[in-house]
């Protein structure tokens, strides 16, 4: 996994780099998004394994579902679609061979993003549903903490017995009922 990252980060910071002078961080987002979930479609995934397939009609395909995933015009060619930038991000990442990293480029531009516009993706599994108020309080405890807008994505994984698990990046608290029976456990064995 660290190979495919250090391999795609290069990639990721080009389109990033261009986006940024550009104004259109929010249409790459979205144009990378929609590419990674394409290449990760087990049909598309045989093809770019396939020595047959010629770079060219790979990106004919990824562009060809990303106009559709946008509801652009059918009459156009898949090409067309997608601005020039954007088509050539792709040619390159086919004639590379490296198409099947999109799910990393586009992670990391992500991260790439979310530090340029001051944003914290934030992690929580958490042993029940949150309701609204709970993840208000805890926004703002993040968002004073990190000292930045936090957006949460929150799970339910009910064997944590009670309590939450927050995740940023490396920054991790393990607030959970489970964690805590286990520190208990540990100390009582030792």
């Amino acid at each position: 996994m660290a190979e495919k990252v250090t391999i795609a980060r290069p990639y990721a910071k080009a389109a990033f780099e261009f986006a940024r002078e550009h104004g259109a961080l929010a249409r790459w987002s979205d144009f990378l998004a929609n590419a990674s979930a394409i290449v990760t479609d087990d049909r598309v995934a045989k093809l770019l394994l396939s020595p047959r397939v010629m770079p060219a009609d790979l990106v004919e395909v990824i562009a060809g579902v990303c106009a559709d995933s946008s509801g652009e015009s059918p009459d156009k060619s898949a090409n067309e679609t997608l601005d020039e930038p954007m088509s050539n991000f792709l040619e390159t990442l086919a004639h590379n061979r490296r198409l099947a990293l999109l799910p990393q480029v586009a992670a990391i531009f992500e991260t790439l993003r979310a530090d340029v516009e001051n944003i914290a993706d934030v992690q929580v599994t958490s042993a029940m549903v949150l309701d609204d108020v709970q993840r208000t309080r805890l926004r703002d405890a993040l968002a004073k903490r990190l000292k930045r807008e936090v957006r949460l994505h929150v799970d339910i994984d009910p064997s944590l017995i009670g309590g939450a698990i927050v995740r940023c990046g490396d920054f991790v608290i393990d607030g959970s009922l489970k964690a805590r029976l286990q520190r208990l456990a540990t100390e009582l064995t030792h």
